[in-house]
């Protein structure tokens, strides 16, 4: 474990560097089970994540060397369970606020934790929560940021990157300072209660907010129009005169 040159006040100051692992997330919840208590903000950064999971169980494809991997320890144990998704919330924030300086607007959460540069996916989120009672104890916050990959064999063209972006690579480790301090400062915001802040600027930065597209519900395609989430991170979809509340295994995004 080495000290790391960081913007911000906490998350960061802890890093763990590693060459090569399977999933960072998974590092971290063993360090959890097999050592003495983390510092909160504790940060594990590989330079190859070869088995890195997203939503579902899907894999994380991510080139040596190339990209942001990481897990971020957090103490939220001021949210009660059921007010889990307000964390997914101040994460998600954190990072499109770290990219929109970065690239220059135009990224946006794609519900529930994909991040989206235009209509590119170029990050995602994985969040495990371990409860105690009514309230969280411990999170661990899985991150991946395509950074200076350019190819995407697997991917069908609907991924993108900062360097794709930008025509020029950009230092990891300047990304992960950035990221570092703009996450704290959303979850700063989250501790201290500022939660119609947080839900205000996560509906607005919503990919395809009031906009008509199709989904996929029940097997079948309907034209559907996204108006926010709810407060336990339901997508609200506007269908015809009905509001639906759906959780991710109910809908699914239709790309052209």
């Amino acid at each position: 474990m080495q000290n790391n040159t960081n913007l911000a006040l906490f998350v960061g100051h802890s890093l763990v560097k590693l060459h090569e692992i399977d999933s960072t997330n998974t590092y971290l919840k063993n360090l959890l089970s097999n050592s003495k208590p983390l510092i909160e903000g504790t940060v594990i950064m590989a330079d190859h994540q070869y088995a890195g999971r997203g939503q579902n169980q899907n894999v994380w494809e991510s080139e040596a060397g190339k990209n942001l991997t990481i897990s971020i320890y957090l103490k939220p144990s001021f949210l009660a369970v059921n007010e889990q998704f307000d964390l997914n919330k101040a994460v998600s924030l954190g990072i499109i606020d770290c990219l929109n300086n970065v690239l220059g607007e135009n990224c946006h959460i794609k519900w529930p934790n994909d991040i989206y540069f235009h209509d590119k996916k170029i990050g995602g989120i994985l969040i495990e929560n371990v409860t105690k009672g009514y309230n969280l104890k411990e999170s661990v916050i899985g991150i991946g940021i395509n950074v200076n990959q350019i190819n995407f064999p697997n991917q069908l063209g609907r991924v993108s990157s900062i360097s794709k972006v930008l025509h020029k690579d950009y230092k990891l480790e300047k990304l992960l300072a950035q990221i570092c301090k703009n996450i704290e400062s959303r979850y700063l915001q989250l501790k201290a209660g500022k939660k119609e802040l947080l839900a205000h600027d996560y509906k607005n930065n919503l990919f395809r907010l009031n906009e008509q597209h199709y989904f996929e519900i029940e097997n079948d395609v309907v034209l559907g129009t996204i108006k926010g989430v709810t407060t336990t991170g339901k997508l609200l979809l506007q269908v015809g005169k009905e509001l639906k509340e759906l959780d991710l295994k109910e809908v699914k995004f239709i790309f052209d």
